[in-house]
């Protein structure tokens, strides 16, 4: 659990789970409602379920190397956020992890949360972290506030 320090403390009353496999999920929560609850809480730039749900398990069971994590903070077994982390397998001129999502519950916005489970993914991840990031996006703020930089602008090709 993130540790409190004299700029930032852990907002009352939350508990933070930090789950490296399928069975260190919460019995009150399943990673189909961890799923729904990403993409309720990440509108507008929202993924579709069954994309989070692949990258749930992708963080979650790796086909080759260690797995990255998800990160839940809770109030009375109710998710308020949650990041979900994954082990690219790559070093340098690929960061090591890749942030695929963080969220905050919109009702609790503003109450540090959002901060404390990106704060805490730093201090669990194994090098260095990349975000994708829209250039629009209000967090964009906050995450540059963390000390993130922007690097790249990211191109697709799409079929």
């Amino acid at each position: 659990m993130a540790q409190d320090t004299a700029n930032e403390r852990k907002p009352a009353s939350i508990t933070l789970h930090e789950l490296r496999a399928f069975r260190d999920f919460p019995s009150w929560l399943t990673p189909e409602q961890l799923a729904v609850f990403l993409h309720e809480s990440l509108k507008p730039f929202e993924d579709s379920p069954e994309d989070i749900r692949r990258g749930i398990g992708d963080a979650l069971s790796p086909q080759a190397g260690e797995p990255g994590f998800i990160l839940v903070s809770e109030r009375d077994e109710r998710p308020l956020g949650a990041l979900v982390m994954l082990r690219t397998g790559m070093k340098g001129y690929i960061p090591e992890n890749l942030l695929l999502w963080v969220a905050v519950d919109p009702s609790t916005r503003g109450e540090g949360i959002g901060s404390m489970l990106i704060r805490r993914s730093f201090e669990l991840a194994d090098g260095d972290v990349k975000l994708h990031v829209e250039y629009d996006n209000p967090a964009k703020r906050l995450y540059e506030r963390l000390g993130m930089t922007s690097k790249y602008a990211e191109m697709r090709y799409t079929k």
